[in-house]
């Protein structure tokens, strides 16, 4: 343990703490642009870029960087010396003074850590004049860069290189041109980026955001030609309450269906539902593969890769295309929503697939990516026609003069509103493959499961490994969230290293609960958790646990689908894998 005193207060920390988390830990506020981190879920990028943390330490001649320097014994701090605030008011007066003055239209106004802290810091004007940096914006399908708007603190950078290992954005030019972008200054899809949008949860600024599609959903249910639909997303029930002061946690799946009704959308169902359908599909094809496996067939391959998560399945094209016959070859929930709802649903209403616009409130910008894949449309009319995120949902009820906390709390529509403790998990990381996990160990053994948690499965930590008894038969599960994880874990199974019968992937740290389009966290891990804690609850809280006794599943495979991967089934709910190695263009 080191003791040290920061502004007159004694500390003592672990040995090898930084300033920054000794001064948090003694409730001292330092504020900073550059660092993050998620604690407890080993996700923290490398600081020091900003300088906005700078402190001053007795005997040092220098200001220090409080996120980048370690505590040591005796050390006497000083965290709002005149010195200090006179430092750190230069800093960001210099970084307003390339600065775009649009806060009103900006996308993170209100959420703006660059507008908060000139707020703190009480500045009013901007001492120096001169040229400002000008570059093109870039669109892609889930992720607006706004390069003027970039102040260097470099988070991205880290979240793509160090927590996602996905290499897409990095430092270059110098100078006055110095700025974060994706090699040769190439638009976000001709790079290695997968459109996991952790970028844009913890750019402190508006030089990241998501691509806006409101207005085009809006325009939608206003044309009384069309029949507008929407699904709602696991993880979207445990944050949207985040957005109208709700403790982060609270549960609002009631108050958020009765809210995109008032929104005026025709029918609301709930993702939860394809969820269910998705363990009938990955279920049945994980337990196919595992029997023709302990039968002898060595063309099987194993582990079988979950597929619910576009920014995992994106980030497996690029770089593992030597294993594209791994993964589950089921879709996604949204997609398999969107196929079921313009196929068996629109025919039971009879409604025209032209006619029926499908919306998604997902709480993730890569599924904005996910619906407009050319794999996804019939004749050119998608399964999915718009995703909203989590916190674009929030915008809208807002825009409507709704207060969340004032809702009613009402059911979804049937029959694709209609699901299970299983498939509300699918928010967590380690949910899918515990849903998974419950209807498998029935059909398999033939017995009946009367514990459903199968807590071996579930935790934070980055990467996991457990084993569940089917019986007698071992089952070894590999889990991980975050993709540099995702990373250690397939190359693990590549080099012969590891071996497991499935294993579950998800981009985002802890899940589809931390996903890019949900509320911004700002490197706090409570809400992570708070967040994690809820989406169990919401199961517990469930009178059906298991997806393949959900009775508008098992319906909809009398009426329409036949059986489990079956020739319908296939066809609808099933999809296949490109090499993207060399590449990355939307459609080829």
């Amino acid at each position: 343990m080191v003791k040290l005193t920061i502004d007159n207060k004694p500390v003592e920390v672990a040995q090898g703490t930084t300033i920054l988390k000794a001064a948090r830990q003694a409730g001292i506020h330092i504020p900073t642009l550059c660092y993050f981190e998620l604690a407890g879920m080993n996700f923290e990028n490398k600081p020091g870029g900003c300088r906005v943390c700078v402190i001053e330490v007795e005997g040092r001649r220098n200001l220090a960087p409080a996120c980048a320097t370690e505590c040591m014994d005796g050390m006497v701090v000083h965290t709002h010396s005149p010195r200090v605030i006179n430092a750190r008011r230069t800093v960001v007066e210099l970084m307003l003074s390339d600065h775009p003055a649009d806060c009103l239209t900006c996308p993170k106004s209100g959420q703006c850590e660059l507008q908060a802290l000139a707020q703190y810091l009480g500045i009013r004007e901007i001492p120096f004049k001169g040229e400002q940096s000008t570059y093109r914006k870039d669109m892609s399908p889930s992720i607006i860069r706004d390069v003027d708007k970039c102040v260097m603190c470099r988070r991205c950078e880290n979240m793509c290189n160090n927590i996602q290992s996905v290499g897409a954005l990095s430092a270059i030019n110098r100078g006055f041109m110095a700025v974060v972008s994706p090699a040769f200054e190439q638009d976000m899809v001709e790079s290695t980026c997968v459109m996991c949008g952790q970028c844009v949860q913890v750019c402190p600024v508006g030089a990241l955001s998501e691509v806006d599609d409101t207005r085009r959903v809006m325009s939608a249910i206003n044309n009384p030609k069309k029949t507008v639909i929407v699904q709602t997303a696991p993880a979207t029930r445990v944050a949207l309450g985040e957005e109208f002061g709700m403790t982060p946690g609270t549960i609002v799946t009631g108050q958020m269906t009765a809210a995109l009704r008032r929104l005026g959308f025709d029918y609301v169902f709930d993702t939860d539902f394809s969820a269910d359908l998705t363990i009938m599909e990955e279920g049945t094809e994980l337990l196919n593969r595992i029997s023709k496996f302990m039968a002898g067939d060595k063309s099987v391959r194993l582990p079988i890769l979950t597929s619910c998560c576009p920014g995992w399945v994106n980030f497996f094209e690029h770089n593992f295309p030597d294993m594209l016959d791994v993964p589950s070859t089921a879709k996604s929930p949204q997609q398999m929503f969107g196929a079921i709802a313009k196929s068996y649903w629109a025919e039971k209403m009879n409604i025209k697939r032209e006619d029926l616009v499908v919306v998604s409130i997902m709480p993730c910008l890569a599924k904005k990516y996910e619906c407009r894949r050319d794999e996804f449309a019939v004749d050119n009319n998608p399964d999915v026609d718009y995703v909203l995120s989590t916190r674009e949902l929030a915008r809208l009820i807002k825009q409507y003069n709704m207060d969340l906390k004032d809702m009613p709390s009402e059911d979804y529509d049937d029959p694709l509103g209609e699901s299970t403790g299983a498939a509300v998990i699918f928010g967590a990381t380690g949910g899918v493959i515990e849903a998974a996990t419950r209807t498998a160990y029935e059909v398999f053994t033939g017995k009946k499961l009367e514990k459903v948690e199968f807590t071996q499965l579930r935790g934070l930590e980055g990467i996991r490994d457990a084993h569940v008894d089917f019986n007698g038969t071992d089952i070894h599960i590999g889990i991980a969230h975050g993709l540099a994880n995702a990373r250690k874990l397939l190359e693990s199974v590549r080099d012969g290293k590891e071996q497991f019968h499935a294993i579950e992937v998800m981009a985002c740290p802890g899940g589809c609960i931390g996903g890019a389009g949900q509320p911004y966290h700002h490197g706090n891990s409570e809400i992570i958790k708070k967040r994690f804690e809820a989406i169990y609850r919401e199961d517990e809280g469930k009178p059906i646990r298991k997806s393949h006794e959900n009775p508008s599943i098992q319906k909809l495979y009398a009426e329409y689908l036949g059986e489990p991967c079956g020739h319908k089934s296939h066809e609808l709910l099933h999809t296949h894998y490109f090499d993207k190695s060399n590449c990355v263009e939307i459609g080829e």
